[in-house]
């Protein structure tokens, strides 16, 4: 499975490029029945060649060869997992974030935040008890659990082979999008940026990056983006606290501020009017009505590039649904074919859907970039978890060797205002780019809203 050549052109990368990636396959990494491993690497060589690229640009040079090391990818892409916050572990899923079984097969639901964890038990009528859940759904058939948790603002999702998926209206249209979807909206003049200096090099230096996103997928692409140069800003509403190790492994290089949109619209406004960048992230349509759709952004801040992120695509019946990593490899037919043979759900050796489709919407701001000193225009850029879950099931056949790889070379440690934090390295390299962050995460909304 060669996708990185798949990936590159999803992006309008030119082929020819190809030629300056080498990679160090390492078959242990990542073990699965899907090409975990391989599709990882051709997110990260994806963004990392996008990177090479721009950086080329700026410095009227050549571009500078990508590496792609499967250790360096594997490690990032858990991530979560070494993460150390003064030597202590984070949990990473809730009690109630699990597979269930139910009257005709299973549902995977996510509680992680409170408030998805309220709207769960108020669907189901039963208190905070794992055992009380469980029994409510085994009386229930798990679709009809499916909708009645969603009718309620919560996640729930019926396990779904990949041919069910295929057959599902949502699964039909989104196998119909690209990969990565581009357009360009408008006529706006071409970017100009100054010049960058090799040492490091750092392509997107100069560029300021608001940031509106949260859980995996949007903060990688945006942390990618910190560490390569660019003035991120992360803006959250105060009444949705994000989990505090979540944000920590993913805050890396920028800085966090709160804002209700409701009442600091004119402080979105002075922000929107300096941006670059723009990446959304929360469920579709829900920011419409702040004028952030990527037209009414346009308008008022022509040239802008608008990343948007979303679990299951911006068009058909689940249009306007929340999703999650979890979730979405439930439902497209992932779960299915991880499982075991008693019939048993599984899950992929990682979050392989949020941290690679974060590395490609990463790589699709950068190409947009470049693509705008050249022939200019304000540009969108969206990517969805589910066409990402569908491009990874095109490679099954594909049978992964399990194994273990060191991964200490791949991993750092530095003080930060959270305490001392062990971390892993970004795996996007490239000859002359920086190996690490100019700065660690601090605390969650602490910063002011406003660009430095």
């Amino acid at each position: 499975m060669n996708a990185l050549a798949s990936v590159w052109p999803a992006l309008g990368g030119d082929p020819a490029l190809l030629a300056r990636v080498s990679t160090v396959e390492r078959p242990g990494v990542l073990p699965s029945r899907l090409p975990v491993r391989e599709s990882a690497r051709a997110c990260v060589g994806a963004c990392a060649l996008a990177a090479a690229e721009l950086g080329a640009r700026r410095t009227g040079g050549g571009v500078p060869a990508v590496r792609v090391d499967d250790g360096a990818v594997a490690t990032a892409f858990v991530s979560e997992r070494h993460l150390l916050v003064g030597g202590r572990a984070p949990e990473t899923f809730a009690p109630l974030s699990r597979f269930w079984r139910t009257a005709d097969g299973w549902v995977r639901t996510h509680a992680n935040y409170p408030h998805h964890r309220a709207r769960l038990l108020a669907a189901l009528g039963v208190p905070k008890d794992p055992g009380a859940v469980a029994a409510a759904l085994a009386e229930r058939y798990a679709r009809e659990a499916e909708e009645a948790v969603y009718a309620a603002g919560g996640l729930a999702v019926a396990l779904r082979s990949p041919e069910e998926w295929a057959a599902h209206e949502q699964g039909v249209e989104v196998a119909g999008r690209p990969l990565v979807e581009r357009e360009r909206l408008d006529s706006a003049p071409a970017r100009v940026l100054a010049p960058v200096g090799r040492d490091p090099l750092l392509p997107a230096a100069g560029l300021r990056v608001l940031d509106l996103t949260r859980v995996i997928a949007g903060p990688v692409a945006t942390r990618t983006l910190a560490l390569l140069g660019a003035d991120v800003l992360r803006v959250d509403a105060p009444g949705l606290p994000e989990i505090a190790d979540q944000h920590a492994d993913t805050g890396f290089g920028k800085r966090s501020a709160l804002l209700d949109l409701s009442v600091g619209r004119e402080v979105f406004e002075e922000l929107l009017a300096a941006a670059d960048v723009v990446v959304t992230g929360y469920r579709p349509g829900a920011l419409d009505r702040f004028g952030l759709a990527p037209r009414a952004l346009a308008e008022r801040r022509p040239g802008v590039v608008v990343a948007q992120l979303s679990a299951w695509g911006t068009y058909g019946p689940w249009g306007d649904r929340r999703g999650f990593d979890s979730l979405v490899q439930v439902a497209t037919g992932i779960a299915a074919v991880e499982g075991s043979s008693a019939g048993r759900p599984g899950v992929l050796p990682a979050q392989a859907l949020d941290h690679g489709t974060g590395y490609l919407l990463a790589a699709g701001v950068l190409r947009a970039i470049g693509e705008q000193m050249e022939g200019g225009g304000s540009r969108v850029v969206r990517v969805a978890l589910a066409r990402t879950a569908g491009w990874l099931l095109e490679g099954r056949g594909d049978v992964g060797v399990s194994g273990d790889v060191p991964v200490g070379q791949w991993l750092a440690e530095r003080d930060s205002p959270l305490g001392r934090l062990r971390y892993a390295l970004s795996p996007v390299v490239f000859e002359g780019g920086p190996r690490d962050w100019a700065r660690a995460p601090g605390c969650w909304g602490t910063d002011s809203a406003r660009w430095v």
